[in-house]
């Protein structure tokens, strides 16, 4: 019988680690094709604490794909992905290393869609003029020049309205307002810590804002309710049920909901949104969010998976939860190819929030909570035992080419959720 080729598109977090899962546990059974229109991964988490630092993220957050597939033995295909054509089993790409290639078809047994969204910075008013951010090296070195010839006004962080998909949502996954909220938290309480540091000022100059009712509404109320507390007694500003970001100006940010605030630096987080050749695809919901059950298997086409951003299951656009769900494909797929023996313990998803954050100080958070889907885990911390682990786990993702040991987030349970705060 013909090798089963199984495609990956997308090698960015979940992408890259799917990719390594499989190989990992299927061996030469599988040819694996990986297609991404990057030959890079940027490590986006920590681009804010080189921002602060002052250096430059892209000459320490990118990380090389294409020598860690060659490795495998993977096929990684530099290019971009234009269709996916479910009945017939096959993708569009055309390469994106240079302009004017011809299009391809690709066919593949196994799809695993993992190709993240779009940010859609580029449906806010004024952001291209008036708004900074940090999801990439561009937008990291942009902000750097921002705070070189800040003049010392007030500061405005916050996301804009995700609009998620409900087509098919399961009663168990609740419908966010924003798509990760870990990124304002992050940056407010590190952007405080640069003012004092840079003796201009301190946490009064800053507004945090949400279309939600909650900031962060996915780590649970009661966590929750410790950080604002925390965040009142700091003196920042604090701008709830926003409903969307109406436009950004020289003067600061207006909203959907007739609010608006004062702020020289506007750092927004986006709407996700699904790329366009997803829309209307039978394996899609009405957004373009790949539909799955909890074993990242779309139920119309259980051919295809998806992973990270991209599948509609992951709410909120959170890395840990596409580690999990990369896990769950290769376990899926290892089974069914019958090179690992079907013991019937479910492979399923069971998605919780697992969050570390800089501070600024050498000090992090770290939030582990499942409360949003029904849990009973709530672990909030903040010290300097968090920040190294966000260190540590950036430098260990590098060292092994994005595939984390299995023990790892069990292990970071056991360290986190049990160290004194």
């Amino acid at each position: 019988m013909a090798t089963p080729r199984v495609v990956v598109l997308g090698s960015s977090f979940a992408g890259l680690t799917t990719a390594r899962f499989l190989r990992a546990r299927l061996g030469e059974r599988v040819e694996i094709v990986v297609v991404d229109r990057n030959a890079t991964l940027t490590f986006v988490p920590n681009i804010q604490m080189e921002v602060l630092a002052d250096r430059d993220p892209l000459e320490s957050m990118l990380l090389e794909t294409p020598r860690i597939h060659a490795k495998d033995g993977n096929t990684f295909l530099q290019a971009e992905v234009l269709a996916v054509d479910p009945e017939a089993r096959r993708v569009e790409v055309v390469p994106s290393d240079r302009p004017g290639g011809a299009v391809e078809a690709i066919g593949y047994d196994y799809l695993v869609v993992a190709l993240g969204n779009r940010l859609a910075y580029d449906r806010i008013e004024g952001f291209g003029e008036h708004g900074d951010t940090v999801s990439s090296g561009y937008y990291g070195n942009r902000l750097r020049r921002r705070l070189a010839e800040y003049r010392g006004g007030p500061i405005a962080i916050g996301s804009a309205r995700f609009h998620q998909g409900t087509d098919q949502k399961p009663d168990w996954l609740p419908v966010g307002l924003a798509a990760c909220e870990g990124p304002p938290l992050e940056l407010g309480l590190a952007m405080a810590h640069w003012l004092e540091e840079h003796r201009l000022g301190d946490a009064h100059k800053v507004t945090l804002f949400t279309p939600a009712h909650l900031i962060a509404e996915d780590a649970g109320e009661p966590i929750v309710e410790q950080f604002l507390a925390m965040a009142k007694e700091k003196g920042f500003g604090y701008l709830n049920d926003t409903v969307d970001v109406a436009r950004l100006t020289a003067e600061g940010v207006e909203f959907e909901s007739g609010a608006s605030v004062e702020a020289e630096i506007k750092i927004v987080l986006p709407d996700w949104v699904p790329h366009a050749f997803l829309a209307d695809l039978p394996i899609s919901d009405e957004r373009g969010f790949v539909v799955t059950d909890r074993s990242m298997r779309n139920p119309g086409h259980p051919e295809v998976f998806a992973v990270g951003d991209a599948a509609a299951l992951t709410v909120p656009k959170l890395g840990a939860l596409g580690h999990q769900q990369a896990e769950i494909v290769a376990r899926q797929l290892a089974r069914e190819l019958g090179v690992e023996p079907d013991d019937g313990a479910p492979a399923e998803y069971r998605p919780e929030i697992l969050c570390f954050g800089d501070i600024g100080g050498h000090q992090g958070f770290y939030i582990h909570s499942d409360l949003w889907y029904g849990g009973r885990t709530a672990v909030f911390k903040m010290g300097y035992a968090p920040y190294a682990m966000k260190l540590a786990f950036k430098e260990m993702y590098f060292r092994t080419g994005g595939k984390p040991p299995a023990f790892g987030v069990p292990a970071t349970h056991l360290l986190m959720d049990h160290l004194p705060g």
